[in-house]
């Protein structure tokens, strides 16, 4: 039955696309529950860094994530099924989004759901932000430095693109340094 789990990327994920207010941030504990709890494709920390590498690459967070669950249960087509859920809510919606807004684009009852609407998207980005410094264990020791970057992008003017560079410096410094103290220890026992 491997046309099935297409289906089932699909309509998993048609569901999210279809049920979420708010953009990729929005989606995250919806994706999460469906693809780390309910269907069990993928570990939570396979889901961590999966969302890791969805927000580095250019383009929409929720169509990153379908993209790499996809990709690892069923290769290019199952990338396909899972984007195509993925996007096509979002596309009709806007459609026709679209075509009734042009009628009504002055109505003061729209304003006000828009409106209305935004607490709950503040509340659905701050849910995710809250589960993901959980599970990738971040403390009081360790939110210092997403602070400092955020501080330094928004007062200091710093680019992004250097953190995120000196990010992946950083890590390949840990890393190496890990790997030689393992290695180290390895050739002291013997």
């Amino acid at each position: 039955m491997k046309s099935g789990i297409y289906l089932k990327l699909f309509t998993s994920f048609l569901k999210i696309g279809a049920f979420t207010f708010g953009g990729g941030w929005a989606m995250i504990p919806l994706i999460e529950r469906e693809v780390v709890d309910k269907q069990q494709w993928i570990k939570r920390e396979d889901f961590i860094d999966a969302l890791a590498i969805a927000q580095s690459l250019p383009g929409i967070l929720a169509v990153n994530i379908s993209i790499l669950v996809g990709n690892k249960l069923r290769g290019f087509k199952g990338s396909l099924a899972a984007t195509m859920g993925t996007i096509l809510p979002s596309f009709v919606i806007i459609l026709a989004i679209a075509i009734w807004f042009v009628q009504s684009y002055d109505n003061p009852i729209v304003e006000r759901v828009f409106k209305g609407i935004r607490p709950a998207v503040v509340a659905l980005i701050v849910s995710p932000v809250l589960t993901t410094a959980k599970t990738a264990r971040i403390n009081l020791k360790t939110v210092v430095i997403p602070i400092v970057v955020a501080l330094s992008i928004w007062l200091g003017g710093i680019s992004p693109i250097w953190f995120v560079l000196l990010g992946g410096l950083g890590g390949i410094v840990y890393y190496n340094h890990l790997i030689s103290r393992i290695l180290k220890r390895n050739k002291d026992k013997k």
